[in-house]
């Protein structure tokens, strides 16, 4: 007779883990375990429950079906354990314990990771986890408990704080607007060297706006082109080409002067949508103290407008 009364949150949690990853070796990793650990762990799940779940191969792990609907309860158990430790935490009426933020690369590097000292400071009994990636993150499905991104908001499974809108800049060195002379109009950059960021999906579009006017896609001749934002940057202050970025990222040096803005009549962007800066947390029936106070910090230290702005 097989029994499940010594089936822990911790294998749950191993257990959704490698329903995720497909993968013991990935989990292995994350953990800080053996492959061998995590794969024993599944096989005394499965002893337990005397159900198969998960086809095993060279290749990855394959849920069953039997996996499949057990992942159901498995993310249901461990979510109601995660609302029992909130409120009693939010009982102490102190943050404390430990909280997981997901970030974009360059954002994170420039305007969450300074600040995080302050926040250690503030609330001692905080341990912070920071994991930087441009991969999008569903927050239902990884361990994950705040999410800063930017885009266009679209999710009405998750809850977001918006603390901003981003604003991009077409920019170049003195040193370039000197030697390669000033533009008019967007269709001047077909005579001058840009520097592109090339994502997953491709290079950017260059997008202009005049006053009054609809949104108009122009060819940027790509001098050179990286999915390393801050090579782009870097090349940009040594006098290399132009660049179109957001504030957050070039705003310091727009008010330094190491970058000069060009076409400043015309509004400039990406996408065609506001790309709000936000940050998202799963919809729960009950937010942790945690997650209030991380958020709420950051919207204190961002301010209105957000310090990065060009005013």
């Amino acid at each position: 007779m097989n029994t499940v009364d010594n089936i822990s949150i911790k294998t749950l949690l191993f257990y959704i883990s490698v329903f995720n990853a497909q993968s013991f070796s990935v989990v292995a990793r994350k953990e800080g375990v053996s492959a061998s650990k995590v794969s024993r762990i599944i096989k005394q799940l499965e002893d337990s429950l005397g159900q198969q779940l998960f086809y095993r191969n060279t290749r990855a792990v394959i849920p069953t079906e039997a996996g499949r609907v057990f992942m159901i309860y498995a993310h249901s158990m461990t979510e109601s354990m995660n609302a029992a430790q909130t409120a009693l935490q939010d009982r102490t009426l102190e943050p404390g314990g430990l909280i997981r933020i997901n970030a974009p690369v360059y954002f994170g590097q420039r305007h969450i990771a300074p600040w995080l000292p302050q926040l250690s400071t503030q609330y001692p009994k905080l341990q912070i986890e920071l994991t930087l990636t441009d991969d999008f993150i569903d927050p239902h499905h990884y361990a994950t408990d705040v999410i800063f991104r930017i885009g266009t908001l679209d999710d009405s499974a998750c809850h977001a704080r918006i603390f901003g809108t981003q604003t991009y800049h077409l920019a170049a060195s003195s040193e370039y607007i000197n030697k390669n002379g000033k533009l008019q109009t967007p269709a001047d950059l077909m005579h001058h060297k840009c520097l592109v960021y090339k994502g997953s999906t491709g290079p950017n579009r260059w997008l202009f706006q005049a006053k009054d006017e609809e949104w108009a896609s122009y060819l940027a001749p790509a001098l050179l082109m990286s999915n390393n934002a801050e090579s782009l940057l870097v090349s940009a202050l040594k006098g290399m080409g132009i660049v179109l970025f957001p504030d957050w990222l070039i705003g310091d040096h727009l008010k330094d002067g190491t970058l000069v803005k060009v076409l400043p009549d015309y509004n400039a962007a990406v996408k065609t949508t506001p790309q709000h800066i936000a940050a998202i947390y799963p919809n729960t029936r009950h937010v942790s103290l945690n997650v209030r106070t991380l958020i709420d910090y950051f919207a204190q230290v961002y301010g209105e407008p957000l310090y990065w702005q060009l005013i």
